[in-house]
C-alpha cells in the first residue's frame, strides 16, 4: 500500500497588518467621498450663480430658440415647395 502523506500547511497572516490595511482603506474611502461631495457642491453653487447672473433665464432662451427653429423649418418647407412648384412649371412647358 502506498500511503500519500499530505502536509497541511497553514498560512501565517499577521492580522494586525490586515486590520491596519482595512482601516486605512476605509479612511481613504471616507476622505475620497468627502472630496467628491465638496467638489460637487462647488460645481452646483457655481452653476446656480451663473444662472442667477444671466440676463435671460435658460427657460426663456430655450423657448426663443425653439421658436426660431420652428420658423426656420417653416421657411425651409416654403422654399422647398416654391422650388418644387417652379421646377414642375418649367417641366410642363
Amino acid at each position: 500500500m502506498n500511503r500519500h502523506h499530505q502536509s497541511h500547511r497553514t498560512i501565517d497572516i499577521d492580522t494586525r497588518l490586515v486590520t491596519t490595511g482595512a482601516i486605512l482603506t476605509a479612511a481613504g474611502a471616507v476622505v475620497a467621498c468627502a472630496g467628491m461631495a465638496i467638489g460637487a457642491f462647488a460645481v452646483f453653487t457655481a452653476g446656480r450663480r451663473m444662472i442667477r447672473d444671466m440676463d435671460v433665464p435658460p427657460a426663456q432662451q430655450a423657448a426663443a430658440k425653439w421658436q426660431q427653429a420652428k420658423e426656420a423649418s417653416r421657411a425651409g418647407v416654403r422654399a422647398w415647395q416654391s422650388a418644387s412648384d417652379a421646377q414642375n412649371g418649367s417641366l410642363s412647358r
